[in-house]
């Protein structure tokens, strides 16, 4: 805040029951009398436990909740979230779609680490290693190579990451309010390197106009 940044913290795992009451008011309240912006959800309970005991704090639902279309958004709105994450597998077809039928504001992946499985719910770690991306431990065993029977090692569940930066114009025409940045597991220098090149070319789009900027991305 003495930089004028706002803080948003991520509690976007699944919580047992025991973890629910007691232990999370008590775990996030000293951030909230800090100041805290926002928090960052999965979890319904976590959802509905944070609104009844921190009523002004702002909820964005993670992309874990897994938020395909304006239905489910409205329904978040009216629980009471500010922002919603999609799921990562919409068109911006779809993104427009709830921005147009839905008066809330939409963060969006546009750059780094893809999940194979739908939206980051993914099992695999847990079963694999006791390990639970649910649970913000993931392995990541879908970037470890395979071999079926005596065949060559392969990656077939090891995705290509993301990059939008030749797609700036069309995130935010969609009506996209905030990029968001996949940065786990990666070190500050990349987080700062991806984020600065975003902004360059955002404030570029803005300053320029799409056939402008269109013409020096060439």
């Amino acid at each position: 805040h003495l930089h004028d940044k706002k803080i948003y913290l991520t509690i976007n795992t699944l919580l047992k029951n025991s973890e629910l009451e007691q232990r999370l008011y008590d775990y996030l309240n000293p951030f909230y009398l800090e100041g805290l912006d926002a928090v960052i959800v999965q979890d319904i309970g976590v959802f509905k436990l944070i609104r009844d005991n921190f009523p002004d704090l702002h909820i964005h639902a993670s992309t874990q909740m897994t938020i395909t279309g304006a239905y489910g958004a409205g329904i978040l709105k009216e629980a009471g979230a500010e922002r919603v994450v999609p799921a990562r597998e919409l068109s911006l077809e779809e993104i427009r779609e709830i921005k147009e039928k839905v008066d809330i504001e939409i963060e969006t992946f546009i750059h780094g680490a893809m999940c194979y499985c739908y939206s980051g719910q993914c099992l695999f770690s847990s079963i694999l290693g006791g390990r639970s991306g649910n649970r913000g431990r993931c392995a990541q065993p879908c970037r470890l190579p395979y071999r079926v029977e005596q065949g060559n090692e392969q990656y077939p569940l090891s995705m290509k990451d993301m990059c939008t930066l030749n797609l700036i114009p069309e995130l935010i025409e969609a009506g996209i309010d905030s990029f968001k940045i996949e940065g786990r597991m990666k070190r500050p220098e990349y987080a700062a390197a991806v984020a600065a090149a975003y902004r360059k070319f955002t404030d570029l789009y803005y300053s320029l106009g799409e056939e402008e900027y269109r013409a020096y991305l060439r």
